[in-house]
């Protein structure tokens, strides 16, 4: 089964993906590094040196990947100063770079249920309440939405962009 195309997305010979979402996501964070590091400041890592250690990124990958998500809107640099030290910039996650957390937990939760045997390295629970947490496509309305009940058409409102 597959999503429901609606109106003219129903013949898939007849469109183009231009524009598509996925892809310009994809473009920001759609490496392996890029995930690792959004992982980590997810997990509160905010020096390089420490992203780049728990990653087990070489310096130069995590400093282009820093950069990136920097540049993409993601991360923001923060001044800190060590007593007795100089100022330096530590990384932190911007609102983009928060709403980006149900993506990564998803894949997170796909991994732990197909390629960890059924025991994944790490639990993810509501701090104080203990509840696991799970990522799961619900409508505005609160309800569970599986593929097969999943419609996609065209939003009316969309102005396509010049770069599309």
């Amino acid at each position: 089964m597959a999503a429901v195309m609606e109106g003219p997305l129903a013949d898939l010979g007849a469109w183009k993906t231009d524009g598509c979402s996925l892809v310009k996501a994809l473009e920001v964070v759609g490496t392996r590094s890029s995930l690792l590091i959004l992982r980590e400041a997810y997990y509160g890592t905010t020096r390089f040196s420490a992203f780049a250690r728990r990653t087990g990124l070489t310096d130069r990958v995590a400093a282009g990947q820093l950069k990136h998500l920097t540049e993409a809107g993601l991360l923001a640099k923060r001044p800190y100063r060590d007593e007795g030290g100089r100022t330096r910039e530590e990384y932190v996650l911007t609102d983009m770079g928060r709403d980006l957390l149900p993506a990564v937990m998803s894949l997170m939760q796909w991994g732990n249920k197909y390629l960890q045997d059924g025991h994944p390295p790490l639990l993810y629970l509501e701090h104080g309440t203990e509840s696991p947490v799970e990522v799961e496509l619900r409508s505005t309305t609160g309800h569970k939405v599986e593929l097969e009940n999943l419609a996609v058409r065209l939003n009316p409102g969309r102005r396509k962009p010049q770069d599309d």
